[in-house]
């Protein structure tokens, strides 16, 4: 396939630990991004991310951090550069020396289009936040109120109407809870619980 990245490792093991600071992912994010609504998107992931990791995973500070820099960043090339996703946010990402967990998680955060399996945790979230992220939030867009009163049925329902948000692969979602060894009741249940309508509830404390 076009996007297959035809490799499986990424960064260099010596630059384990290295992240950009939050004012540097924005501000790549803000330059390379420049669609509003597939900014929001990546916020959303990003906290989605974050939460998880401190939340579930009881992870420190500058471990949430690398989770939340993986969501914030994982589509970053797809707006200006789509024939070049996830290739150019990648090497941007190894030629300044980030930690190469971080990059693998962006690297198989579609393992069907790119190539590459997720294999730790944090590969894995990533995987399943981000269609279903972007599916919660196409139901949230037609609904009356929005994200107040959405409920795991509603999400299911739609899930089911092949017509709806045709472009979010079920497939895709379905394999990424399974890799997770969660239930994707579950699944559904943090976003809705976590998800964020705003850039400004995304990227708050």
């Amino acid at each position: 396939m076009g996007l297959h990245l035809n490799r499986t490792t990424f960064g260099d093991s010596a630059n384990t630990g290295n992240v950009l600071s939050k004012d540097e992912a924005q501000k790549l994010l803000n330059e390379w991004v420049l669609n509003d609504r597939l900014r929001l998107h990546m916020q959303q992931v990003a906290y989605l991310m974050r939460i998880w990791a401190r939340e579930r995973e009881q992870l420190s500070d500058a471990d949430t951090w690398k989770w939340e820099m993986a969501g914030l960043l994982h589509d970053a090339d797809w707006d200006q550069w789509p024939d070049q996703h996830c290739k150019k946010i990648i090497e941007e990402l190894e030629a300044r020396n980030i930690d190469p967990e971080i990059i693998h998680a962006i690297a198989s955060h579609g393992p069907s289009y790119f190539g590459v399996e997720p294999e730790s945790k944090m590969d894995k979230m990533l995987y399943a936040f981000d269609e279903l992220s972007g599916f919660v939030h196409a139901y949230a867009l037609m609904r009356p109120n929005g994200y107040e009163g959405m409920e795991l049925k509603g999400v299911k329902k739609r899930l089911k109407e092949k017509s709806f948000a045709a472009n979010v692969s079920r497939d895709d979602i379905n394999d990424a809870a399974s890799r997770c060894g969660l239930e994707l009741d579950e699944l559904i249940q943090f976003v809705v619980a976590h998800q964020t309508a705003s850039p400004e509830e995304a990227t708050a404390n």
